[in-house]
């Protein structure tokens, strides 16, 4: 790995963390983790999974999901629903109100991103930039 290119994931990573650090705090539900934020978002985008499939998706054991799972029942933003076909299985799918949050998340969210990006005057050429980063790290972040 080169030095320049070394520097510019170097950069590059401290500048995502401090964004994400900054659009974490920002949540329709302040009481509610990041984990549980994630699963939320999961289900909302790829629909019910199990919690092995979850927590495969997630990154993490399948008794920490079900923690995280647990936790989100409790409060009534997924239920669990037994497979038809083989009772042993369960599914995990998002409730309208887990629906809700999650949505409402999103929209502050990138209402907090657009006001970062507006205050900062960004020019035509740098938005350019932005979107066309956007790009390449949704791939990296999907590989």
């Amino acid at each position: 790995m080169t030095e320049d290119f070394a520097a510019t994931a170097s950069e590059l990573r401290y500048a995502m963390f401090r964004t994400t650090r900054r659009l974490r705090r920002v949540r329709s539900v302040d009481a509610m983790s990041d984990a549980q934020l994630a699963v939320l978002g999961a289900l909302r985008a790829h629909g019910r999974r199990t919690i092995s499939g979850l927590a495969e998706h997630e990154r993490v054991t399948a008794p920490t999901m079900s923690a995280t799972v647990n936790g989100l029942a409790e409060l009534g933003l997924v239920v669990r629903v037994p497979d038809e076909d083989d009772r042993r299985r369960v599914y995990v799918e998002l409730t309208e109100q887990g629906g809700t949050v999650m949505a409402d998340t999103v929209r502050r969210r990138d209402e907090a991103m657009a006001e970062m990006i507006t205050e900062i005057g960004l020019t035509d050429r740098e938005l350019s930039v932005l979107r066309e980063a956007a790009a390449v790290l949704r791939k990296v972040a999907e590989a």
